[in-house]
């Protein structure tokens, strides 16, 4: 279950900020490419789209098959110039989408990362538009959901730390109903039926209030190293969340999800302490 497809996240990639995809969203162009839009060359094609936004260019995708396959290409002179666009040079230069190799796969993830506005207030989303800084705000947990949420398919994501993790350091999934912020310093996430999370510093595992055993489940299992990138595998058709460290399949954290909009969320209590998602797509077999 090792591994993402960059490009096969099975959302709708032009929703809006806080919105709940469906997997159901295939790229199914209308027309057979008859017609004048049918015959435009490649590269006068190129040349338009790379005048578009990400949702223009999805509904262009719909057009006819032509133009379709004009964007096929995920690293394609269009998508490369939207990535330009709309990522900051700090996202595109540095590591943190080194495990996306292909632009439209940088702009999917950029869709799916942390909400600036669905998120407490101690906290923000940096410029580079991926990692979330947590001001040194006393004696309150805070926390952040991701831009789109889902009901159906298979997601899978990367979070790591790049900053202490303090007495609690939740990943996991909640619905839009969960709390983002509370007094104390609690483990937020699993507080209540609406979330369930996985707190890295004591390896326990968090829903409706109640610690659902250890995880991993093995013995002496090592604890979470600052800067290791976890990823979290959200199967919304066998409801299931599941984690990986590395190449290590760490097994099913929970079952049984209920048949609603689930969105990756972190919550975090140490002051200027930070954390990074990026969203990979569909996860691989094997």
């Amino acid at each position: 279950m090792s591994g993402a497809a960059a490009g096969g996240a099975s959302s709708c990639i032009g929703a809006p900020a806080a919105s709940c995809s469906s997997a159901g969203n295939s790229y199914v162009a209308a027309g057979g490419g008859v017609g004048i839009a049918g015959r435009l060359p490649n590269r006068v094609l190129e040349h338009v789209f790379s005048y578009l936004d990400l949702y223009d260019l999805m509904r262009c995708s719909l057009v006819c098959w032509h133009w379709n396959n004009c964007l096929a290409d995920e690293n394609s002179e269009v998508w490369r110039s939207l990535c330009s666009r709309s990522l900051s040079e700090e996202a595109l230069r540095s590591d943190i989408l080194c495990n996306l190799p292909t632009y439209k796969g940088k702009l999917k993830s950029y869709q799916h990362a942390l909400s600036s506005h669905d998120c407490s207030r101690n906290v923000y989303v940096k410029k580079n538009g991926f990692t979330l800084h947590r001001n040194p705000i006393a004696q309150s947990t805070d926390g952040a959901r991701g831009k789109i949420g889902f009901s159906e398919g298979r997601h899978a994501w990367e979070i790591w730390w790049e900053g202490p993790l303090g007495t609690v350091a939740v990943i996991g999934i909640a619905t839009k109903r969960a709390a983002m912020q509370c007094q104390g310093y609690v483990a937020l996430l699993g507080t209540d039926d609406q979330s369930w999370g996985w707190n890295l510093v004591d390896n326990n595992l968090l829903h409706n209030g109640e610690v659902n055993g250890n995880f991993p489940q093995c013995n002496n299992a090592p604890k979470y190293q600052i800067g290791e990138r976890i990823r979290v595998i959200l199967d919304m058709d066998d409801k299931t969340l599941a984690f990986e460290r590395g190449f290590e399949f760490l097994g099913v954290a929970f079952r049984g999800l209920p048949k609603a909009c689930l969105f990756p969320a972190v919550s975090a209590v140490y002051g200027n302490t930070e954390v990074t998602m990026v969203y990979l797509g569909k996860p691989l077999d094997g």
